[in-house]
């Protein structure tokens, strides 16, 4: 039997064992379930989120997914996990990843940690010191630069720049929520917070110190409207958008009194060449 003609009922075995809950620790089916799923997402034949052109974010919450990846946890005991002299203590189910020369991609010296259940693609870079924790998929391309953090089931696409210290929030549960994702050949500045599901699409840019959560109103100056979340659908900034941080000014009580402004995400413009060229010297460090 192929791997793909496996995953239905990996996802039937999966689902069966999270609905039992605690009772899934006495199944001798529940450990070989968990590392196929491991094994699966580290190959990126799984994610937590696909596209799907039919979803009106244009993305699909593979909920079973995340039911396997909580199903690790429940399963996994401390264990105490040596690493250059220092001390660590996690499930056993979860262990840092290894790569060899032949995995492509790169791991520079310096602290970095990828968890195990985290898919990169070759031709990644990791600036160290850096974090991607499990679920997550790293596509292509993409740098993740220092201090920078890929959270639990983020979708990262073919070759995104995440700047130093740059963070990308993560979810496990509720299982049916999304996870963030960023598309292809987005630029996330320095210090940028993109967290609760937010959807950045291809090709914009994130100035440093831009901040996009669920309630993150994102004023745009080209089109004239301001683009929120609803009870049904994610923050999404437009492709090739550029956002910058920016402020906004409370026009009401002691906040007007006071002369107070409240922090606003702005699309100052789009991207054009001039945009993309400031970008080119990613191409350098690769």
């Amino acid at each position: 039997m192929s791997a793909s003609e496996s995953l239905p009922e990996l996802q039937t075995t999966i689902e069966r064992l999270f609905k039992a809950g605690a009772e899934a620790q006495n199944d001798p089916a529940a450990m070989p379930a968990f590392l196929a799923l491991r094994e699966a997402l580290e190959k990126g034949e799984v994610r937590s989120a696909s596209p799907d052109a039919s979803s009106p974010t244009g993305w699909r919450v593979n909920a079973w997914v995340k039911q396997g990846i909580l199903l690790g946890f429940r399963l996994g005991a401390l264990e105490e996990m040596p690493g250059a002299g220092l001390s660590f203590v996690d499930k056993h189910t979860y262990p840092v990843r290894h790569f060899g020369a032949g995995d492509g991609v790169r791991v520079v010296p310096g602290g970095s940690s990828i968890r195990s259940g985290a898919y990169l693609a070759r031709s990644v870079v990791c600036m160290p010191p850096m974090y991607v924790n499990a679920g997550a998929y790293v596509d292509e391309g993409t740098m993740v630069d220092s201090h920078a953090l890929v959270g639990s089931c983020a979708q990262i696409g073919k070759r995104v720049h995440l700047s130093a210290a740059a963070q990308i929030g993560g979810v496990l549960e509720p299982v049916n929520a999304g996870p963030v994702v960023i598309e292809d050949d987005v630029l996330v500045g320095g210090n940028c917070g993109v967290y609760e599901g937010t959807i950045v699409r291809k090709g914009a840019v994130l100035a440093a110190g831009t901040i996009l959560t669920r309630g993150t109103p994102v004023y745009n100056l080209v089109s004239g409207e301001v683009l929120r979340a609803t009870d049904e659908l994610p923050l999404m900034v437009p492709e090739n958008a550029v956002v910058v941080p920016g402020s906004r000014a409370v026009t009401k009580g002691k906040g007007h009194e006071w002369g107070l402004s409240l922090y606003a995400a702005v699309i100052v413009k789009y991207r054009d060449d001039k945009t993309s060229l400031s970008t080119t010297l990613e191409d350098l460090l690769r």
